[in-house]
């Protein structure tokens, strides 16, 4: 019997961590060897656990999916990455990509879909959809214009501007972020001139109406 390639689940929901656990264990050739809830939880057991890839989510309470990415890369840097979010590929896969991940998956499509990524990448592959890929491949060559303001932001500016629509305060978006309030303000500043607003009501209704269309945009496996 060949080996089973060792599967480590980041999410911070324990029910979606069940289901992934149930449809991973149905497979020959897949086990998971471990889970996490959040950054700090995955970072300390991955390196004991030594998984052959990692499944992760975007959203962990308050750490940031993007950001552990980046960890992982420097702690686990020959353990492949798939995102599986609810999050929109088209907004999220490129930038998942260049922090480090291998794949991206949305919660919203199939589960044969998780475990094709999962196969293509333990070979070595990357996995994005095909029409996520095209856009990509429409962005070469052309100059580096983005196609909206949220394209725009930098991964620090995207999970301030996120909180911001998910109703947080200046304060709570600190702590949660554990960066200081003007560093929180920068941040917020430099998302005002980038959407080409004034007023932070302005910035507010965008976030706000951003917020709104990825969660109508989300699925569940």
């Amino acid at each position: 019997m060949s080996k089973k390639s060792k599967v480590f689940l980041i999410d911070d929901h324990a029910l979606v961590r069940d289901g992934l656990r149930s449809l991973i264990t149905q497979q020959p050739d897949l086990t998971v060897i471990g889970e996490a809830a959040d950054a700090p939880e995955a970072l300390a057991k991955i390196t004991k656990a030594q998984p052959d890839l990692i499944l992760l989510d975007l959203t962990l309470g308050t750490s940031s999916g993007i950001e552990l990415i980046k960890d992982l890369a420097i702690q686990a840097p020959k353990v492949p990455v798939i995102v599986v979010s609810m999050h929109d590929e088209m907004i999220y896969a490129e930038r998942t990509i260049r922090a480090g991940a291998r794949g991206y998956v949305m919660k919203s499509e199939s589960s044969n879909q998780v475990i094709d990524a999962i196969h293509r990448v333990l070979l070595g592959k990357i996995y994005i959809s095909d029409h996520v890929m095209a856009a990509i491949a429409r962005k070469l060559g052309r100059p580096k214009t983005p196609d909206s303001p949220v394209e725009a932001l930098s991964d620090r500016e995207l999970q301030v501007f996120e909180a911001i629509g998910q109703g947080f305060s200046t304060s709570e978006i600190a702590e949660r972020m554990n960066l200081s309030i003007k560093t929180v303000q920068v941040y917020f500043a430099r998302a005002k001139e980038k959407f080409g607003v004034t007023s932070a009501r302005e910035l507010l209704r965008q976030a706000y109406r951003w917020h709104d269309s990825t969660i109508s945009k989300s699925g569940e496996i």
